[in-house]
């Protein structure tokens, strides 16, 4: 019987995979999907692609994982997996890093904005939400890749400063103080504003 449960580790679903329970990895698919591709629209800036490129990543990992080194965490190499699989896409197809719109993140609220109704401030404040995690996500694509990189994996990949740290090989003062002075670049970027009080 396949391992079940929020106590069963990633590297035991792996263990369980390769012991041929294929339902286990489905459960690790589960796990990353949608941290996946919310990472990898970041950076290849296409809804579709990064749905497509997220499959990928499965397939690729599930071909290696055999090779999986059970010292390190699944999800420093899957992220590891997926920026490199991003980064080659990029450079294949020569995208250019185009700053998102408010709106402009593919997903439904990409459609235009409704009028909003009279005297609802709650429509309207939800407005400023998303038009201010739209500047949060344009500022964050005019910083230099070193930073940039830290940035996507801490809130779109949803990874901790240790396995930011794993992923890179940095030491973890390192991963802290790189995040710390990313985002006085993005305070700088947005005229103030404490990207730690925005949704990024």
């Amino acid at each position: 019987m396949c391992p079940a449960g929020p106590a069963v580790s990633d590297e035991d679903l792996v263990r369980a995979t390769l012991a041929g329970r294929q339902e286990a990895f489905g459960e690790l698919v589960e796990r990353y999907q949608s941290r996946l591709v919310n990472f990898l629209f970041r950076i290849v800036r296409n809804a579709d692609e990064a749905h497509d490129l997220a499959q990928e990543v499965f397939v690729k990992v599930y071909q290696a994982l055999d090779r999986f080194d059970p010292r390190y965490r699944f999800s420093t190499w899957i992220f590891r997996v997926a920026q490199n699989a991003a980064i080659d896409l990029v450079r294949r197809r020569r995208y250019r890093m185009v700053p998102l719109g408010p709106q402009d993140d593919g997903g439904e609220d990409a459609r235009p904005e409704r009028e909003l109704p009279a005297n609802d401030p709650g429509a309207e404040a939800g407005l400023v939400e998303r038009e201010t995690a739209g500047q949060v996500r344009e500022a964050i694509t005019r910083l230099p890749w070193e930073y940039r990189e830290l940035i996507l994996l801490r809130h779109y990949g949803e990874l901790s400063y240790d396995e930011i740290a794993e992923a890179k090989g940095m030491p973890l003062g390192t991963v802290k103080n790189k995040l710390f002075r990313a985002r006085q670049m993005l305070r700088g970027l947005l005229g103030g504003e404490d990207p730690r009080r925005v949704t990024v």
